[in-house]
């Protein structure tokens, strides 16, 4: 009996081999289908395509990214052209299809495309050249993608350099759109430093001036955090920064603060270790903070002001309050136009709607709606600003002091 088993046991796992290896064969035949092939390998030109495009359409990007247009379109010759009608780049760009008379056709055929913004066909020697345009959504040209055929463009040809042209468009059109976003961003940021106080620049100068004789070590000390503050503020890096650095900044400030206040203002800070390596809006704490000191302690001389940094699962969660005079909410939503009536000068509260519009614009921005600022706040009552940033988000990133775009 112990022989018949082993032997049924054998002949069951040579089975089981069998269909394994069959199986095996069967799979890789239906990933490796020629279908399926080409489908990856025309995903493949495309996003190597893609990558140079949006860097946006000049010569460097159009020499490298017309090779791969041509194999997606399937024709003899490409050449890409700016919306001036002038020729980035070619493909083959030593091919003898690219004679004079070539040329001139295809130089004609795209300045009608622009003009027109249509396709253009033309006969030429080799057998036609199709001008298509790269357009944006509102249907201006972007530039022109120009194919030469020496085979009769068939119904299949066209929709093929129609599609292509439409996706080297839209690559073009986000570049343009990376582009006029860090624009904003950079105008923002500017905005933001403008926003700085130049009281708090004055009042800070007084009273490092005001240490000079009585206490010069304590001026030496104020000199250098205000320098560091000034240093950081307006310094050429990117975009986004971590919240440690942030907090770093935000301490500096509250200490020439401090020194003009004196006992009269009380700072409390508190921060989740986890926390601190958080990516956020360069300059975002800043209007909070001096909002909190600047229109939460007008006329009072002094107060107290709560920083609160915690972790909140996949957020990060930041609250400052003060316990000063606070805002009428109706006049903060309304704009600083109302505001006298939220109890500041209106050079106050053009500053302060400004400030914290901006840092709400720019975190809705770079996370999506979810994430802004909440404000709640009352005449007499205080004023506590709530800031809810993503503990992580792709697209966003800090590394070695440089900022941009990937994943953090």
């Amino acid at each position: 009996m112990s022989g018949e088993l082993a032997i049924a046991l054998t002949a069951a796992l040579i089975l089981l081999a069998v269909a394994a290896v069959v199986l095996a064969v069967r799979t890789r035949r239906v990933v490796a289908t020629p279908t399926e092939r080409a489908v990856h390998a025309a995903l493949h030109t495309a996003s190597l395509a893609a990558r140079a495009l949006r860097r946006g359409l000049d010569a460097d990007s159009a020499e490298t990214a017309a090779p791969f247009l041509r194999g997606l379109t399937g024709t003899d010759g490409l050449a890409l052209y700016g919306g001036d009608g002038q020729q980035l780049a070619r493909d083959p760009d030593d091919h003898p299809i690219w004679d004079a008379e070539v040329l001139a056709a295809c130089d004609g055929a795209a300045r009608e495309a622009i003009s027109g913004q249509r396709r253009v066909m033309l006969p030429a020697r080799v057998s036609a050249v199709i001008a298509q345009p790269l357009l944006d959504e509102a249907g201006d040209p972007l530039g022109v993608l120009v194919v030469v055929t020496t085979r009769s463009p068939a119904p299949g040809m066209l929709g093929a350099v129609g599609e292509v042209a439409r996706y080297a468009a839209s690559q073009v059109e986000l570049a343009e759109l990376d582009a006029s976003r860090a624009r904003l961003d950079r105008a923002e940021v500017l905005a933001l430093r403008a926003q700085i106080s130049p009281h708090f620049i004055y009042n800070a100068l007084n009273t490092i001036a005001s240490f000079v004789r009585t206490d010069p070590d304590r001026a030496r000390e104020l000199i250098l955090e205000f320098a560091d503050f000034t240093r950081y503020s307006f310094r050429a890096a990117g975009q986004y920064t971590t919240l440690a650095d942030e907090l770093r900044n935000i301490d500096r400030y509250l200490t020439l603060e401090r020194a003009r206040f004196g006992n009269s203002l009380k700072v409390t800070v508190q921060v989740a270790p986890e926390v601190l390596n958080v990516v956020v809006p360069f300059l975002a704490l800043q209007p909070l903070v001096e909002n909190a000191v600047r229109h939460g302690f007008s006329g009072r001389g002094g107060g107290s002001i709560e920083l609160i940094a915690r972790d909140e699962g996949s957020d990060c969660v930041i609250t400052v309050e003060d316990d000063g005079v606070g805002m009428d909410p109706d006049a903060l939503r309304a704009g600083p136009s109302d505001a006298l009536s939220a109890g500041m000068s209106p050079q106050e509260g053009n500053s302060a709607h400004v400030g914290l519009t901006n840092v709400d614009h720019r975190l809705r921005a770079a996370f999506g709606n979810d994430y802004g600022l909440v404000v709640e706040t009352a005449i007499g009552a205080g004023t506590k600003v709530v800031m809810r940033v993503p503990k992580f988000r792709s697209g966003v990133w800090v590394s070695g002091g440089a900022f941009g775009v990937g994943s953090q």
